[in-house]
Formats: C-alpha cells, sequence, structure tokens
C-alpha cells in the first residue's frame, strides 16, 4: 500500500514537473514575440523645401469662338452654286451659295423697264407743270409713280442679294450641309463658321473667389490633346448673377489662337491667377497620406525603442495643403524647412514604424508634367 501511494506521488511529481515547464516555454514565446521589431520598410524621402507659389487655381473651361454661326439660306431657293470647300478659311464678304436667281433676273429687267418709263413721264411732267399746262395734282401723281417704280427695282435686287449667301466674318468653315441642286427653305443651314482668333474661354469659379479675379487678370490654359503647349490671356468679363445651384460665378477670357489649335467645345485646364503670391512647403503628391479625418504626411526622425536604442523612424504630422501645381501640392501649415519627408510608400506606414531610405527611384515631382502617352 506505501509502494503504491509513493509511486502515485511519483507519478503527480512529474507530470506537475513535465505542466511547470511547458508553461514556461509558452510566457517564453510570449515575451519573444512581443519584443520582436518588424523590419524596417524601405521608402523615398525628400528634404522639405520653402518656395513661393503664385495664388492661383486650377478648373475646367470649356472654348468658345468670338463670333461663331450656323450660316443659313435667308430666303427659299435652288443651290445654283457652290464657292466653297468644307473646312477652309474665308474672309468676311467672300460669297458661298448662289441660289438660283433666274425668276428674279427677269422680274428685275421688267421692273427697270417700267422704271426707266416712269422717269421719262416725270420729266415731261416736270416740264409740264413748269408752263401751267397740267395740274399740280397730275404732277404728284407721277412723280408717286417715278418713286414707286424705283421701290420696286430695288426690292428685286435686294431679293438677290439675299439670295447670295456671303461670310458674315472671317472664320473657318466646317463641313457642307447644303449639296448642289438641292431645295433650300428659309433657315435650312449650309455651312459652321467659327472665328478662332481670338477665342475665348468660359469657366466657373467659386462665389468665395469672386473678391480676387478681376478683369485683365492673368490666365494659362493646358489641354491633355495639346501637350506641352500653354496658352495665355486675360479676363474679359464677369456674369453679373451667381448660379444658385452651384453658387459658382461664370468668367470669360480671351486668348490669342494664331493657329487655330483651340476650337470651340474644346475642354482645357484653366489657371487662373488669385491674389498676391503665397510662400508653401512644395511636396510631391505621392506624399500625403488622405484622410477623411485629415491629411498627413510622415516625417523622418531619430526615435527611441522601448530599450533607450536609437533608430530611423516616421512621426506622422498631420498638415494643412493649398493648392497643386503638375505633381506637386503646396503645404501651408504642419512641415517646416529642412526635414525629410516620405514620398513615396506612406500607405504602409504607421506611427514609430521604422524606415530605411532607398531614393533610386523617386516618384515624379514636376511643376509641369509632359505625359509621354498624351
Amino acid at each position: 500500500m506505501a509502494k503504491r501511494m509513493f509511486l502515485m506521488l511519483g507519478v503527480m511529481v512529474v507530470l506537475l514537473t513535465a505542466l511547470g515547464f511547458i508553461k514556461f516555454k509558452q510566457v517564453e514565446s510570449a515575451v519573444q514575440a512581443a519584443a520582436f521589431q518588424p523590419p524596417p520598410e524601405t521608402v523615398t524621402s525628400i528634404v522639405a523645401q520653402r518656395e513661393v507659389w503664385p495664388a492661383t487655381t486650377a478648373v475646367i473651361g470649356t472654348m468658345e469662338a468670338v463670333h461663331g454661326v450656323t450660316v443659313s439660306a435667308d430666303l427659299p431657293g435652288t443651290v445654283a452654286a457652290i464657292n466653297f470647300d468644307s473646312g477652309k478659311s474665308v474672309r468676311a464678304g467672300e460669297v458661298l451659295v448662289e441660289l438660283d436667281t433666274r425668276q428674279e433676273r427677269a422680274q428685275l429687267a421688267a421692273l427697270e423697264a417700267q422704271r426707266d418709263l416712269a422717269r421719262v413721264n416725270f420729266g415731261r411732267m416736270q416740264q409740264l407743270v413748269n408752263e401751267g399746262v397740267i395740274s399740280r395734282a397730275e404732277y404728284d401723281q407721277a412723280t408717286a409713280q417715278q418713286r414707286q417704280t424705283e421701290a420696286n427695282v430695288e426690292e428685286i435686287r435686294a431679293t438677290i442679294a439675299r439670295k447670295t449667301i456671303r461670310a458674315p466674318f472671317s472664320g473657318i468653315l466646317g463641313i457642307r450641309k447644303a449639296n448642289l441642286g438641292q431645295y433650300l427653305s428659309a433657315g435650312d443651314a449650309v455651312v459652321p463658321l467659327q472665328s478662332l482668333n481670338p477665342i475665348y474661354v468660359n469657366f466657373g469659379l467659386p462665389q468665395q473667389a469672386l473678391g480676387q479675379v478681376r478683369v485683365g487678370g492673368s490666365l494659362r490654359i493646358t489641354s491633355e490633346d495639346l501637350a506641352g503647349q500653354v496658352f495665355t490671356g486675360r479676363v474679359t468679363a464677369l456674369d453679373s448673377v451667381v448660379d444658385p445651384a452651384t453658387r459658382n460665378v461664370q468668367v470669360q477670357a480671351t486668348l490669342a489662337n494664331p493657329e487655330g489649335k483651340l476650337r470651340p467645345g474644346m475642354f482645357v485646364q484653366v489657371e487662373v491667377v488669385l491674389g498676391a503670391s503665397r510662400s508653401v512647403i512644395e511636396l510631391p503628391a505621392s506624399a500625403i497620406s488622405y484622410a477623411p479625418y485629415g491629411d498627413s504626411v510622415f516625417i523622418i526622425t531619430d526615435l527611441k525603442d522601448p530599450k533607450g536604442q536609437t533608430y530611423r523612424g516616421v512621426r506622422q504630422q498631420f498638415v494643412k495643403v493649398e493648392g497643386s501645381r503638375g505633381d506637386q501640392v503646396g503645404v501651408v501649415s504642419g512641415v517646416n524647412p529642412g526635414e525629410e519627408v516620405v514620398t513615396s510608400g506612406v500607405f504602409k506606414l504607421r506611427n514609430g514604424a521604422a524606415v530605411q531610405v532607398n531614393n533610386k527611384v523617386k516618384p515624379e515631382n514636376n511643376p509641369a508634367p509632359k505625359p509621354e502617352d498624351s
């Protein structure tokens, strides 16, 4: 009986010793896991520098011709001659289309004959009234008849002139919409005509910017379809009302377009100068971590781990961003000149994370980029 008790006691001691050893190993592994530091993240960086940016805002604008119409028939008639080619430039007054005027010209010949006869009769009546042969009433009747025949001739001449369709101003023709022999009713389209130099650009600005934009202010125009080309212009008009739906005011600017590269209806990027220049910290757009609770950057600095050892890590810093220019954004608060800011890889960082800098391949930081594929 005593042997059995000693045996059971020995087995219990062995079991307790084994359980204690296993628990010790678990606690040791947990402590090691807590002390584990992930490897540093590889990032690129830039040293913050202060730059002076003009106070500008970028908006989307639409090109519009200073003069733009669809030339149409004034009177009905059949197209007898077409004197233009689609897409060609024309000068004001050039004949574009001639309608058939054979009937009007025949009427004109008859009216001119009546006018000539009325002139002869008027001359006779004037001599007779001076001699007292006829009454003044008969002379007045001859005068009225002579003036009426003159008016009839001018009326038919005006009709013939209205059937000769001319360019109302100099510009570029569009695609022809009438054909030879086609019957045109009054108002039927013949060809679009646009004056391209100078040209308007229309765009909207928030009502908050209304006090900063003025007539005569400068602006820059760029288009993705015309890579590398910049057009400059001046604000020429501000709308008198603010759109109640968008709270924007419409602005119109005029710019030179000597080569006709800007066409009515094109969407363009408009950079408008508003007020005085401002000082900003210039950073690549990829350096900003955008979030609903605030925009931030990661600043590289020397940090200390729980053991008191120094390492290169990042500190998250909230910033205020105002404006952009090409690949760059302007930071007005939160970053000081000389601080080293992470420019790529911000999505994988957290406050206090260890980093190593590798600037062999850096993100674009060009104020006026020229995309190769545009």
